[in-house]
């Protein structure tokens, strides 16, 4: 119904194309799935759909270049982290003018923690000349609410980037509907 064809549509809308034509299979889709996924039917799985649309999502926060939309970062995250099946830990590295610089998931945990080392986010920061961070934790239980632990690494993890001169601008912690946000708490 789109006379551009699916390679003129936005991404939210691509995706709503493709999800709504029963009979695409791989081969005749307009661009790849992520690899590896281990699965050789032919159809689209909602894990599939997920995973094309944590790649859009992040291709669009990525190409915002600047973190202006607390809107956008929160549904990019939602969709990385919150379909994470066990807890991750990561980061988004800002420049001095919260250019996103890169996300990276650091460290990945049990279905209720995850071991995260200061000494390791410090190194990332610097390693990507970062002037700012925000931290990003997923809890796979769905309920975002910050633990005792979260508010305590979270301050511990703001003294040791401030020893380099890395600000830490928030903490949010992503649940199945929701990320809840330390600094609209002001607990940052």
């Amino acid at each position: 119904s789109h006379t551009g064809g699916v390679h003129s549509l936005p991404g939210a809308s691509l995706c709503e194309e493709i999800l709504m034509n029963k009979t695409n299979t791989p081969d005749t889709l307009p661009f790849y799935p992520p690899a590896n996924k281990g699965d050789d039917h032919h159809g689209l799985s909602e894990a599939l759909v997920l995973d094309w649309a944590e790649v859009i999502l992040q291709e669009r926060f990525l190409r915002s270049n600047y973190l202006v939309s607390p809107d956008l970062a929160r549904r990019y995250l939602r969709v990385a982290f919150g379909k994470e099946d066990r807890e991750v830990f990561g980061m988004v590295l800002l420049d001095n003018r919260h250019g996103v610089l890169d996300i990276a998931k650091l460290f990945y945990g049990t279905i209720d923690g995850a071991s995260v080392h200061p000494r390791e986010v410090v190194k990332t920061a610097l390693s990507h000349n970062a002037a700012a961070v925000l931290l990003i934790h997923n809890h796979p239980s769905g309920n975002p609410e910050p633990s005792t632990a979260d508010r305590r690494l979270t301050e511990r993890l703001k003294e040791a980037l401030q020893l380099v001169d890395v600000r830490v601008i928030d903490h949010m912690v992503v649940g199945s509907d929701e990320v809840m946000s330390f600094a609209e708490r002001g607990l940052i």
